[in-house]
C-alpha cells in the first residue's frame, strides 16, 4: 500500500506527540461526512451514546456523542476508514490498529467552554501506551471556533491522573519542576478535510468556540493490535467479557490496518 503519510511526519509524531497531517479527506468527502454528521448528531438510536444533555455542564465544553459509525453507514465508511487507519499506523509503528471508538465531537457557538489541558490515555482502559486519536474537522478551524494547542513532546512523561473536564485540575502541576512545566503550546488551525493525530499521553487543549455556528469534528480513536485491557469500566469494553489483561479485540473494535 502507498504510504499516506512521509517519513518526515512520522519522525515529527514520534518526538512531539502529534502531527498536522493536510486533505486526509477531499472535499468531497467532506461534505458527505458533515452531511452525515448533521443526521447523526440528532438521531436516537441506542448504539451511539450522548455523553451529556444539552442542560449540562459537560455540554458546553463537548457536545459528543460516542459510537456513531454503530448507527449510520456514512459514519462507518469514515470511522473505519482505512487511508486514515494506515495513517495512525505508520506514525504508531504498530503492527497492526484497531479502533477503539469514535465520538463527534461538536464545541457550541457562543457559551461553549475550552476543553482544558489534559491527556486521553487516563480515560482509556488500555494497559500499554500507544494508542492515538485522529481528530478531522469539517468545518475550518482556528482559536476563534475550537482549534486544538499541543505540547511538545508531552508524551514522553508517562500516564498522570486523569483531569475532571468540568472542574480540571492544573495539568502542569503534575511536572513541576520538569522542562514541560513552562513549555510553549503550538496552535494548530485546521481547514476542513484536514487532521491532526495526537499520541494518548500528549497533553492537548481546545479553545471556545465563540463563533455564530457549531465546530464540527470526527475523533477516531486507534489502538495497537495487541494493546491489553487494565479492568476499568469504559463505554467501548463494557459487556466485552474482558478480563484484565486480555487483549482488546472484539467485533466492535476491528483491525483496520495490518
Amino acid at each position: 500500500m502507498t504510504h499516506v503519510v512521509t517519513q518526515e511526519q512520522i519522525e515529527f509524531y514520534q518526538k512531539n506527540g502529534f502531527v498536522k497531517v493536510d486533505n486526509i479527506l477531499s472535499q468531497e468527502e467532506v461534505a458527505e461526512l458533515a452531511e452525515a454528521m448533521e443526521e447523526v448528531m440528532v438521531d436516537r438510536s441506542q448504539l451511539s451514546i450522548a455523553t451529556d444533555v444539552s442542560t449540562g455542564a459537560y455540554y458546553k465544553v463537548l457536545n459528543q456523542k460516542v459510537n456513531v459509525w454503530r448507527d449510520h453507514g456514512i459514519m462507518a465508511k469514515y470511522s473505519l476508514h482505512n487511508r486514515i487507519a494506515q495513517a495512525a499506523k505508520e506514525l504508531s509503528g504498530a503492527s497492526g490498529i484497531r479502533l477503539f471508538h469514535d465520538h463527534a465531537l461538536w464545541k457550541m457557538p457562543h457559551d461553549s467552554k475550552p476543553t482544558p489541558w489534559h491527556q486521553d490515555l487516563p480515560y482509556w482502559p488500555m494497559n500499554e501506551p500507544g494508542a492515538l486519536s485522529a481528530w478531522i474537522t469539517v468545518d475550518d478551524v482556528d482559536e476563534r471556533n475550537g482549534c486544538m494547542m499541543f505540547i511538545p513532546g508531552s508524551h514522553k512523561v508517562g500516564k498522570l491522573s486523569g483531569i475532571d473536564l468540568v472542574n480540571p485540575q492544573n495539568i502542569f502541576d503534575y511536572v513541576s519542576g520538569t522542562e514541560l512545566e513552562n513549555a510553549k503550546p503550538v496552535v494548530v488551525p485546521l481547514k476542513k478535510g484536514s487532521c491532526t493525530f495526537h499520541h494518548g499521553q500528549t497533553f492537548h487543549y481546545a479553545h471556545s468556540n465563540q463563533s455564530d455556528r457549531p465546530r464540527r469534528v470526527l475523533a477516531i480513536i486507534y489502538m495497537p493490535d495487541g494493546t491489553t485491557y487494565n479492568g476499568k469500566n469504559h463505554i467501548a469494553t463494557d459487556g466485552l467479557g474482558l478480563e484484565v489483561n486480555d487483549k482488546i479485540r472484539a467485533g466492535t473494535l476491528p483491525l483496520l490496518a495490518k
